[in-house]
């Protein structure tokens, strides 16, 4: 920077061309397009099309799998607790086991495990 307030280059220093500016866009474009996975166009269009609606299914979605699984263990623990007179490790376990369950369900969903859904 030369500290003129102006914008404008002195010396060998020029702004480069509005043509050679957009070539070098239109360059990287493609280098990016190369780099991406693709995507089918069924899924493009669908993805396109849902917009929000699709990315609040499924946050709904993850939400909800990881709830079940505390409250199945919630539920578990209880019914161990009450019928083998347990109190409260069953409850503390088997909650636990859900709060576990509920997390792997999560990743499994979104596809951070190995497995898909």
């Amino acid at each position: 920077m030369s500290g003129d307030p102006s914008g404008e280059g002195s010396g060998p220093e020029k702004a480069p061309a509005d043509g050679d500016l957009s070539a070098r866009l239109k360059r990287l474009e493609t280098q990016l397009e190369g780099k991406r996975p693709k995507v089918a166009s069924s899924e493009r269009a669908r993805n396109s099309a849902s917009g929000g609606s699709a990315q609040l299914g499924q946050a709904m979605r993850l939400s909800t799998e990881f709830i079940a699984g505390v409250i199945a263990g919630g539920i578990l623990g209880y019914i161990v607790d009450h019928l083998f007179g347990t109190k409260p490790w069953g409850m503390i376990v088997l909650l636990m086991l859900g709060f576990v369950t509920g997390i792997y369900n999560v990743m499994r969903v979104s596809g951070f495990s190995g497995r898909k859904n």
